[in-house]
C-alpha cells in the first residue's frame, strides 16, 4: 500500500503511524508540506515534493492521505481526483457551503467511494454498541438528545493559538471540532437537521482573564502549535468563539440541545439519547455507555470501556478506524461506518449553526439540502 501525504502535521503522523503498525505492506512514498514539523515522528526518510500534483504524478500512490489545514482540502481533493487515486481526507472535508457543493459535483462524477473521511468517532466502541442497540429497537423512535463537548483549558488554548483560531483557515470552531459530534447525532436520528439556532461568544479567553503568573500560564501552552500560530491565547487575533450552545430540529422530528466550551477543567464528551422505548447515556471521556428500558426501568446495557480502550487516540477509536479502513482497502466489500457524504452533511449542519449564531436567527436548511441532493449522492 503506497501512501502519499499532504500535510505533515501531528494528526497525520499519529494516524499514519497506526497504519504502519497494523499493516506491514504500508510504504510512505512522498509528502508535500512547506513546513513538515512532524516528519521525523513518522519517518525522516519520506521524500519531499514541491507540489501535490508533482508528488501524485511521480509516486502513483495507492492512497493519497490528506492531512493539510482545512482550507487546502478541496484543492488537494481536486488533485487526487485528477490523478485518479483513492483518498483519505481528515475532517472537516471542506470549509464552506460553496465548496461543499463543488465537491458534491466532483463526487457525483467520480463516486463517493473515492474518498474516505476521518470522522473517527463513528468507529468508537460507544458508537459500535449504540448502533447495535438502536438497530435492536432498544430506544425506539428517537425523540430528543442532550449532548456536550467540554474541552480542557490546555486544548482550548491550543485552538486560540493555532491556525484553527481563524475561520478563514478552519471554517470555524463548530466545524473544526464539533463536526464529529454533529455527525453522530445525524446518524443516531437517521436524518439531517432542518432548523438550527445558536448562541455563543468568546467569554474565557480574553485579556482580562490572563493568568498573573508564569506557572498558571503553563497549562495554556501544553499543546503546541507550529504553523501560523499566536503566542497568547488570551490576546490573540482569533475570530472563533470559546463557548456555544445550539438547538437543532431534525427532519425526523427529533431535537438536539448541544453545548461546547473550551475552558472546562474536568472535560467530558457526553450524550443522552431519549427514545420512545428507552434511553442511552454515555461519555467518551469517562468511558461508559448505559441503555435503560423506559417501561421496566431495567438497565439493558451497562458497558465500561475504561479497562479495554486506551484513553489516547480518540478513546481508542483511532486504532479501530485504522483497522476498519485497512480491512476495507484489502476487501472493498467490507463497508465503512461513515461516508464522505455523511461528512458533508455534518459540515453543513456546523456551518448553519454558526450562521444562526452570527445572524441571530433560526436557519432553515431546506434549500441547502435541496441544492446538495441535486447531485444524487443519497441512496
Amino acid at each position: 500500500m503506497r501512501i502519499a501525504i499532504s500535510g505533515m502535521g501531528l494528526r497525520t503522523a499519529s494516524v499514519l503511524a497506526r497504519f504502519r503498525a497494523q499493516w506491514d505492506a504500508v510504504e510512505f512514498v512522498g509528502f508535500y508540506d512547506p513546513q513538515p514539523t512532524f516528519r521525523d515522528e513518522l519517518d525522516p526518510a519520506i521524500p519531499q515534493f514541491v507540489s501535490v500534483a508533482t508528488m501524485l504524478a511521480q509516486t502513483k500512490p495507492d492512497l493519497f492521505f490528506i492531512g493539510s489545514p482545512n482550507e487546502f482540502h478541496l484543492d488537494d481533493l481536486k488533485a487526487g481526483f485528477a490523478a485518479g487515486v483513492r483518498m483519505f481526507c481528515e475532517k472537516p472535508v471542506v470549509t464552506s457551503i460553496p465548496d461543499t457543493l463543488e465537491l458534491a459535483g466532483l463526487l457525483a462524477e467520480h463516486g463517493l467511494d473515492q474518498v474516505m473521511v476521518g470522522l473517527v468517532l463513528r468507529y468508537s466502541r460507544h458508537m459500535v454498541d449504540l448502533r447495535k442497540a438502536i438497530s435492536d429497537g432498544a430506544l425506539g423512535d428517537i425523540a430528543s438528545i442532550e449532548a456536550s463537548e467540554h474541552i480542557g483549558p490546555y486544548h482550548g488554548a491550543f485552538f486560540m493559538r493555532d491556525w484553527r483560531r481563524k475561520t478563514a483557515h478552519s471554517g470555524g470552531f463548530m466545524l473544526e471540532k464539533c463536526c464529529h459530534d454533529l455527525d453522530l447525532y445525524n446518524m443516531i436520528t437517521g436524518s439531517r437537521p432542518r432548523h438550527v439556532a445558536s448562541f455563543g461568544a468568546r467569554r474565557s479567553f480574553l485579556p482580562k482573564h490572563r493568568p498573573d503568573t508564569n506557572s498558571e500560564m503553563e497549562v495554556y501552552h501544553v499543546k503546541r502549535s507550529v504553523w501560523n500560530s499566536a503566542d497568547d491565547p488570551f490576546d490573540s487575533d482569533a475570530d472563533i468563539i470559546d463557548c456555544q450552545t445550539a438547538i437543532l430540529e431534525y427532519e425526523s422530528g427529533a431535537s438536539l440541545a448541544f453545548h461546547t466550551n473550551l475552558n472546562v477543567p474536568d472535560e467530558h464528551r457526553r450524550f443522552c439519547v431519549v427514545g420512545a422505548r428507552g434511553m442511552a447515556e454515555g461519555d467518551f471521556v469517562r468511558g461508559y455507555l448505559h441503555v435503560t428500558d423506559a417501561r421496566s426501568n431495567d438497565r439493558v446495557l451497562d458497558l465500561d470501556y475504561t479497562g479495554t480502550a486506551p484513553a489516547k487516540g480518540h478513546y481508542g477509536a483511532d486504532d479501530m478506524m485504522v483497522a476498519d479502513i485497512i480491512a476495507h482497502l484489502k476487501d472493498p466489500a467490507i463497508p465503512l461506518p461513515v461516508t464522505v457524504l455523511d461528512a458533508l452533511e455534518a459540515g453543513i449542519a456546523a456551518l448553519a449553526i454558526d450562521q444562526a449564531r452570527k445572524e441571530r436567527r433560526v436557519v432553515d436548511l431546506g434549500d441547502i439540502w435541496t441544492a446538495l441532493d441535486q447531485y444524487g449522492l443519497r441512496k
